[in-house]
């Protein structure tokens, strides 16, 4: 049940295979987000939320977000 919510959640953040996301992360999905299992939009926010926590390959799954403030011209 893990791998199936934890695949098709990532797959909103990356262009990855749903095995591959699997792969990624069911690990860290069950170390960091248990209580978010099986709810796929909570267990994808809450990686997210880890994301520096996250093991290397898991953390590819899901990009840094970009800030929203630009910066001012000199």
């Amino acid at each position: 049940m893990v791998g199936l919510a934890t695949g098709s959640v990532l797959s909103q953040a990356h262009a990855a295979t749903r095995e591959q996301q699997t792969a990624a992360c069911k690990g860290d999905a069950l170390k960091f987000c248990t209580f978010d299992i099986p709810n796929e939009k909570k267990i994808a926010s809450c990686l997210q939320a880890k994301r520096e926590k996250l093991s290397p390959a898991c953390k590819a799954m899901f990009p840094e977000k970009k800030s929203g403030a630009k910066k001012k011209p000199k």
